[in-house]
Formats: C-alpha cells, structure tokens, sequence
C-alpha cells in the first residue's frame, strides 16, 4: 500500500521558516516526480514544487522560487521542502504526491498525502 505522509507544518511568522518532509513508501519510486502542492481556503490546488527521484530534476512555481527549496533523501526515502521568507499570502494546506509524469500538473499525480497546514501570520 502506497502511502505519503507529510509532516512539518504549523504556525510561523511573516519572514520565517519551515521545513516540510514526505516519507513515502509502499513502492518504488524511481522514475517518478515528487511535488509538493498546496490549497488555500476558497482556492484551487495549485502547483508549488517537484523533483524527479531519479536525477533530481527540480521544477518550482514563479511563486516562490528564491525562497523555497525542495529536495531529497534517497536512503530514507524522504522529500522536503524547505521554505523561507514566508509570506502570508503561504498560508495554505500543503500536499505531498508522486506522478510519473508532467510534474507541474495536479492531474498528473497517482498518490497523494493526506497534506499538512502552513499558516504564515502576518
């Protein structure tokens, strides 16, 4: 059974950090792209950031790239997301999914996380 669980989320100011982490597991993952997506209240899901598990491809929205960082840990089978100077307009659930293919697209994506709340006070 695939499973993605996401941890790290919380509470944090304007200007600060956290990082986010995906353990996956349930089946091998090579050859797949890991994203991160994340929805607001009212909003649609919308594209945050991926990396391909083989070859570390790494693909980030206009949103945030210069203060987001993804990446990963193949022995632990983990990918993070490091994220910096956040804004609150970052306030949002953040998903954790694997696809095989166009890492950008929400529709993409085979297996999702159950997600983790960010909110970013102002």
């Amino acid at each position: 059974q695939v499973q993605l669980v996401e941890s790290g989320g919380g509470l944090v100011q304007a200007g600060g950090s956290l990082r986010l982490s995906c353990a996956a597991s349930g089946r091998t993952f090579r050859g797949y792209a890991m994203g991160w997506f994340r929805q607001a209240p009212g909003k649609e899901r919308e594209f945050v950031s991926a990396i391909r598990w083989s070859g570390g491809s790494t693909y980030y929205a206009d949103s945030v790239k210069g203060r987001f960082t993804i990446s990963r840990d193949n022995a632990k089978n983990t990918v993070y997301l490091q994220m910096n100077s956040l804004k609150p307009e970052d306030t949002a659930v953040y998903y954790c999914a694997a696809g095989l293919r166009n890492p950008r697209s929400s529709n993409e994506y085979d297996y999702w996380g159950q997600g983790t709340q960010v909110t970013v006070s102002s």
